[in-house]
């Protein structure tokens, strides 16, 4: 059998049709096939690639944090200078009230542990969550993600857990003095890319103060410069009370995070003391490459031209068969009329070199998130070729 056939018998699918691609090399903005093909890459890893594929300065930092230690005792004993390093880098770029990080092995660990935290702080229990919003696929998370479809082969879920509308005023009043927390992503990233009117979040954050409830942002998947600054809640003048990282943060391997006032992270010290463990949460391998990557994205000031680039994205991309396209920085959501049509066209960009795909809260529109490296060059040629995949479609 060859490996794609392995593939197929022995690792768990999580759909009936995967890509099925067997990636041997991938650096920069590319990856190759087995055969030697060579692909662009507009989707990142779905956002973990902001700084391009195997970027040298994190392959050196894994190479050499695995040759002094890897795993040694569960998260939170000992002092692991890989952990202690990318924790200052991270409050040294945040707020000054987010200044305690609980590093995670994802995105949707930091979920389970911030929506512990709050319940913990707080003593309440209902979490407020809103339509169309995407936090992960565990049981805790799925609690709260937007979408019935995804949920409700799954239950019973989380009890108390409420979804308001997104850009509802009059639903804030629903946040009263027994919300644990209110948890949001910055930009809505499944449902397609959509942001927050600027009035709605700023009021949201107010709300939350007003009643004692904690805010948290999900920036798992927007993070880390992708929409032009380096956190999106930058963008709306609001402060979150838990920040949720994942994705991007490992510079390619697994971690996640949720970062809080060390106030409040103390909660889970005590009643119970352990109030959240894990094993391998923080591996210090995982935090010095996450710590390079970091650095160079800061370093090499990747996040510069986002918005040129943005730009040029909407620029190229008009054609009658595009109904709207919806960006945030170097996140976009090409909407077209059903997901058969996008479909065809994704299959006709990976036939043509470039790699592209869909959101899970909205099929109908290709998703382009590329690593913040791609150049003017790149941007033309892949439109080019979105742009003939749409051609193709059958009026």
């Amino acid at each position: 059998m060859n490996n794609r056939q392995l593939f197929l018998q022995h690792v768990a699918q999580t759909s009936d049709a995967p890509l099925a691609l067997e990636i041997v090399k991938a650096e920069g903005m590319y990856m190759w096939d087995a055969d030697g093909k060579q692909y662009l890459d507009l989707i990142a890893g779905i956002s973990v690639c902001n700084i391009g594929h195997c970027h040298p300065k994190v392959v050196k930092a894994i190479q050499e944090q695995a040759q002094t230690y890897m795993h040694l005792l569960v998260y939170g004993e000992f002092v692991q200078a890989p952990q202690v390093a990318y924790a200052k880098y991270l409050t040294d770029h945040l707020p000054a009230s987010l200044n305690s990080v609980y590093f995670t092995n994802s995105g949707s660990e930091a979920v389970e542990g911030a929506m512990k935290l709050a319940k913990r702080h707080t003593g309440r229990t209902e979490i407020i969550a809103f339509k169309n919003s995407y936090h992960g696929s565990t049981q805790g998370s799925l609690s709260i993600i937007g979408d019935e479809y995804w949920r409700n082969a799954y239950r019973p879920l989380l009890p108390d857990v409420q979804h308001l509308s997104h850009n509802s005023m009059d639903m804030l009043s629903n946040i009263t003095e027994r919300t644990a927390c209110v948890i949001a992503e910055t930009i809505q990233g499944e449902a397609g890319v959509l942001a927050p009117q600027r009035e709605w979040l700023q009021a949201l954050r107010l709300r939350c103060t007003e009643t004692g409830t904690l805010l948290i942002l999900d920036e798992i998947q927007c993070g880390f410069g992708r929409n032009g600054t380096l956190w999106a809640f930058e963008q709306y003048d609001v402060v979150p009370d838990i920040l949720l990282l994942g994705k991007a943060l490992g510079g390619g391997m697994p971690l996640g995070a949720f970062i809080a006032n060390r106030d409040v992270m103390w909660s889970l010290t005590n009643q119970p003391v352990l109030g959240h463990i894990t094993t391998f949460g923080g591996h210090p391998v995982a935090c010095a490459a996450g710590l390079a990557g970091m650095k160079a994205l800061m370093e090499e000031d990747m996040m510069a031209g986002v918005v040129f680039k943005e730009k040029l994205f909407l620029e190229l991309l008009k054609h009658p068969r595009i109904k709207a396209v919806r960006s945030r920085g170097l996140m976009l959501a090409v909407e077209l009329e059903d997901f058969p049509a996008n479909k065809k066209v994704i299959d006709h960009c990976i036939q043509q070199g470039v790699i592209t795909d869909w959101f899970l809260f909205a099929p109908q529109c290709i998703r382009l998130v590329p690593p913040l490296i791609i150049t003017e060059e790149e941007i033309r040629a892949a439109c080019k070729i979105i742009l003939a995949g749409l051609d193709t479609l059958v009026s």
